[in-house]
């Protein structure tokens, strides 16, 4: 009999269906030889400092750097039960193999095999390893199962990330809290990098200063030249005065065909771009909407960073692109003639390929799909539409004209073969996107020009422009900054590079907004002053890009036996302890740097909405970022400085006396999520923001 174990319920369920365990036990399924169980994600984590020696326990410089000499790990206290079912499993004396099935990268490796191993496991171990949770690939997957050992090395590297993060983020954080005076300074092997790279780019924008400049220009029937950038403005009205009710002489004509190459297939970090720049989702929401899609069998695996489909996939695509219009999620009366083999290349194809639908779109009652499932999914049909459809073809005119011995450019387009962007084109118009159109003016066709031609002047006007500072990272740029960091130091040949991996990325902009480094101000990720003071008091080794994106890459060459897990390790061991060796004192002028919330009030947390401190203030707990979350009342009751602290760190809280219909009420308050409310008061309108909270009753005593 075989064990299988996956990484989620939901996911051992639609196993379990496949090889036919139905019946239903304590925490797994049962049936034709198979037993089938899950992890809840991770059951198994490293212990804290305190474990190994009693003197870590403390927060001083004398105890650093902590370097564990044999790394320790425990069951975590909230799935001890799962775990406690999974270790009865593997030393049922019926089961002769285990089946590794969780989710197919270093993540679910790594989740698996700390299980298998702290159980004290000792049976064969297969791997299943699949792209797609649609019936045919977990039987196909289940058919060509491979031994456990080929994934060895995927499993160093996991630990080598696992146990280096450890190391960075528990003796950078202590090191640099305890310099600095005692508040939580938390540092990250990814987290701070990507940091440094807000801060730099907010530090370019506030030092930016912006310079105005002119531009002349001429007009006739539809056409509007422009000189160059004219920084003086009675120069620029001289110019086109100059030119009213003149003649300019066409000099030059240059006309070209341009085409824009279908785009891609969707990696998940492509596709977490474009679903924040078109429908303002964070990274972490797309990631949680693609992993339910394919828990539903509606998408492949979306953990990836390949966006291509391996050479055995051609018939696969056909199939799912026909799915596609038989599934009613575009119009059906396009003609299609999709290339294909533009999208396989099996040698840019790692562990993944690219996100695609599965043939499940047709079977299944699309209706049901929340709406913004609905979208992922449509976002990642269309893709595929788009990477196989044709060239999109223009004609693009440049044109100079001089007028009074000042030369003026113009130029136009005129597309004649809309290819992709016709799909392109009539997704965006399905759904209301947010997509920002500012940057995209779209160029005007210009009237028939001929050199030698002589042109009328009808008018002429001056034009007031100003220099722009850089833009502030959205989740979209910054997850394509984080994916290049460090790329233009790296030749071709390294494996990977940016900092994180698409599977992480998500999480890593998360913690900096749940830490308080970093707000999000609509689409905008704006570094909080705690941020910006953080990034200007670590040293470049915590915060380099290049040196994280190096790691990154190391780690992957750990995953392919290229090197060996010690030599990574020792290398952020000296790193670390060069750390603590370099950076021992600090001024009291720098400590003061992170003292308590303005006017010296105690900070309670930090606000979910904007990163800014919450503070104790005389009429309770306010934000002092004023953005109008309302953090010290809950359901009208006002909450205590304890519930406060408690409730912005996500966790439940007990609030007795809560109004009802049928009189007063105890209840356990858990944050779900941030809403608006709006009431009148006095003929005023008053808008403001607040938590949105699931309840939970305790248990009534017995009388």
């Amino acid at each position: 009999m075989e064990l299988v174990i996956a990484e989620k319920p939901s996911v051992a369920q639609s196993i379990a269906a496949v090889l036919g365990a139905t019946q239903r036990k304590d925490g797994y399924l049962e049936g034709n030889d198979y037993l089938v169980s899950w992890c809840v994600g991770h059951l198994v984590e490293l212990v804290q400092p305190e474990s190994y020696e009693e003197a870590w326990k403390k927060w001083s410089y004398d105890n650093l750097p902590i370097i564990p000499q044999e790394w320790q790990h425990e069951v975590k206290s909230d799935t001890k039960a799962q775990y406690q079912i999974l270790k009865k499993l593997m030393h049922d004396d019926r089961v002769d193999a285990v089946v590794c099935a969780t989710d197919a990268g270093r993540e679910g490796e790594l989740i698996f095999r700390l299980t298998y191993n702290m159980a004290g496991c000792r049976k064969s171990m297969k791997r299943l390893w699949i792209s797609s949770m649609e019936e045919s690939a977990i039987r196909d997957g289940f058919h060509n199962l491979r031994p456990g050992s080929d994934y060895d090395n995927l499993y160093k590297s996991a630990l080598c990330r696992q146990e280096a993060d450890w190391l960075v983020g528990i003796n950078g954080t202590r090191l640099f809290t305890v310099l600095y005076g005692g508040k939580a300074l938390k540092v990250g092997r990814v987290q701070t990098p990507t940091l440094a790279m807000l801060v730099d780019r907010e530090s370019k924008i506030m030092n930016f200063k912006k310079e105005a400049y002119y531009m002349a220009h001429i007009m006739e029937n539809g056409l509007d030249a422009v000189s160059e950038h004219i920084s003086d403005k009675t120069e620029a009205e001289r110019i086109a005065g100059a030119c009213e009710n003149g003649q300019a002489l066409v000099t030059s004509v240059v006309k070209e065909e341009k085409w824009v190459a279908p785009p891609k297939l969707y990696d998940l970090t492509t596709l977490q771009r474009d679903a924040n720049r078109l429908f303002g989702f964070t990274a972490k929401q797309t990631l949680e909407y693609t992993q339910s899609l394919y828990e539903k069998k509606l998408v492949t695996y979306p953990r990836t960073d390949s966006q291509y489909l391996s050479d055995d996939m051609e018939g696969t695509a056909k199939n799912v692109i026909e799915a596609i219009f038989n599934s009613l999620l575009f119009e059906q009366n396009i003609m299609f003639n999709p290339d294909i083999k533009r999208i396989l290349n099996s040698k840019k194809v790692t562990d993944h390929h690219a996100i695609i639908p599965t043939m499940e779109i047709i079977k299944q009652d699309l209706k049901v799909i929340p709406e913004s499932e609905m979208k992922i999914l449509s976002l990642c049909a269309n893709r595929l539409l788009c990477a196989t459809g044709e060239k999109h073809i223009y004609n693009s005119t440049k044109a100079e004209l001089t007028c009074n011995e000042i030369v003026f450019k113009v130029s136009g387009k005129e597309v004649w073969k809309n290819g992709w962007k016709e799909f392109d084109d009539f997704f965006k118009n399905s759904y209301k996107t947010t997509e920002d159109k500012s940057d995209a003016e779209e160029e005007k066709k210009l009237p028939e020009l001929r050199e030698g031609m002589m042109i009328a002047v009808e008018q002429t006007k001056v034009s007031e422009h100003f220099t722009q500072p850089p833009k502030h990272y959205t989740e979209d740029s910054l997850l394509s900054a984080m994916e290049r960091a460090g790329a233009e130091d790296m030749g071709d040949e390294v494996e990977r590079k940016g900092l994180g991996t698409p599977a992480t990325r998500a999480d890593i902009i998360e913690k900096l907004v749940k830490d308080g480094f970093v707000k999000r101000e609509k689409k905008q990720m704006i570094p909080t002053e705690d941020g910006m003071k953080l990034i200007t008091i670590l040293p470049d080794v915590v915060k380099s890009p290049k040196l994280t994106a190096d790691w990154e890459n190391e780690l992957t060459l750990v995953s392919k036996g290229e090197v060996a897990a010690e030599q990574f390790m020792s290398g952020i061991e000296a790193m670390v302890t060069d750390l603590v060796k370099t950076y021992h004192s600090v001024s009291d002028e720098h400590k003061a740097m992170f003292g308590t919330g303005k006017g010296g009030q105690e900070v309670l947390g930090k606000c979910p909405k904007c990163g800014a401190d919450v503070v104790k203030g005389k009429f309770g707990a306010y934000c002092t970022g004023k953005c109008g979350m309302n953090v010290g009342k809950a359901l009208g009751v006002t909450l205590s400085d304890t519930q406060v602290k408690s409730l912005l760190q996500g966790k439940k809280i007990l609030v007795k006396g809560l109004k009802g219909k049928k009189g007063s009420y105890d209840a356990y308050l858990i944050p779900e999520r941030i809403e608006e409310f709006s009431y009148t008061k006095d003929g005023k309108e008053i808008k403001g923001l607040q938590y949105k909270f699931k309840m939970e009753f305790p248990p009534k005593k017995d009388k």
